[in-house]
This record gives structure tokens, sequence and C-alpha cells, in this order.
């Protein structure tokens, strides 16, 4: 329903604006099923974190993990349905489990650890993780996204073990592991997506991009 609506709206655009071609018109339609899925998404994300008493911390949770999204990317589910889902354990879940138990500080140490391990490695082999729909191309803009990702993985990491409050800290904990895996391969093979700056370069090998 969300893409005949927004097939509907890109074909009136086409008839105002004639000049707009099939390349940019497919922009538009991409950019207005974004915006148009998103809302319905909201409000049902909202509403399922209303029902759990768990609002609130839903918000902050999202609050807390958006910049290392924004910066080492990650996969996105192709279906509306399947958006909402993955989004929900991705936030509202993290914010539910938080909530059901606490770690002493010597395992959050030890956890953080192994995490940070993890975390760097992961960052350095795939992040920024791009989409085909959205890749990012420029080698500059990458490097600058991976060391952002180094930063704020890092902090994440220091804040959620040290943190006193301890729903907090587990959000800040399990949104590192969460995000982390959302950029590797294996989630990009399980979820069918691939990586856009790969292939872009598989099919523009002659072209340097700075």
């Amino acid at each position: 329903m969300i893409d005949k609506f927004c097939d509907y709206l890109t074909n009136k655009i086409r008839k105002e604006m004639p000049d707009v071609d099939d390349e940019r018109a497919e922009v538009i339609k991409y950019g207005l099923q974004l915006m148009v899925g998103e809302i319905p998404k909201f409000f049902i994300m909202a509403a399922i974190a209303w029902a759990l008493g768990i609002f609130k911390w839903t918000v902050v949770c999202f609050a807390l993990m958006l910049p290392y999204r924004m910066y080492s990317g990650g996969f996105h589910l192709k279906t509306h349905i399947g958006c909402i889902i993955g989004t929900s354990l991705m936030y509202i879940g993290n914010a539910f489990v938080s909530q059901l138990f606490a770690i002493p500080i010597k395992y959050k140490i030890l956890y953080g650890i192994v995490l940070w391990i993890f975390a760097i490695i992961m960052i350095y082999l795939y992040a920024p993780a791009d989409t085909e729909n959205v890749p990012v191309i420029s080698k500059k803009e990458r490097n600058k996204r991976k060391i952002v990702s180094y930063i704020i993985m890092s902090v994440m990491i220091i804040v959620g073990i040290f943190i006193s409050n301890n729903i907090i800290s587990n959000m800040l904990l399990i949104g590192v592991l969460l995000q982390t895996v959302s950029i590797t391969r294996i989630a990009y093979r399980l979820t069918n997506n691939k990586y856009g700056y790969e292939e872009y370069w598989k099919s523009n090998d002659n072209v340097s991009v700075n």
C-alpha cells in the first residue's frame, strides 16, 4: 500500500515537473518511501513501547544508540513489517531486557574489553556499512565515519561500564553489541543486503573516488 501511494506521488511529481528523468524519479520515490514508511512505524513502535510501560526508556535507548548507528551504518530490512520487527527488537527489546538484570562491575569490565576488541575489528573491516540505495563512496567520508565510529563505540563502552544507572549501563553495552553485529557480513547475508560501496566499485572498476 505504501509503495503504491509513493508510486502515485512520484507520478504526480513527474507530471508537474517534466524535466524529472527516470533516475531522478527513482531517487524521489525512494525518499518518499522512507518518509511515508517511517511515520506508521514510529506510531506502531511507540504504541508497543507504551503498552510495555517502557516508552521513556525506549526513547533513551534510541538516543543512546543513534550516533553509533549514524556513523557505523548497518543493514536495512527490505519490507516494512520486517523493519518494524527489527527496529523494535533493536530499541524496544534492548530497553525491555536492560531492566531485568544487573551485572557486577568486574564482569562488566571483562565483557567491555571483549566487546571493545570485537567492535574495533568489525568497524575496521566493515564500517561504515552502507547499502545499495545509499552508498558511501567517498574514501575521505568513509575514513571520517570509521574514525568517529571508533570514538563513539569506545565512549559508549566506557560509560556503560562505569555509570551508576544500571538500566542505561545495560542499554549501552547491549546496544554496542547489537549495532556492531548489524554491520557484519554475516548479518548482511542473512538479511539479503549488499554493501553499497562494494557494488559501486564492482561496476566502476576504473573510477577513482576521492
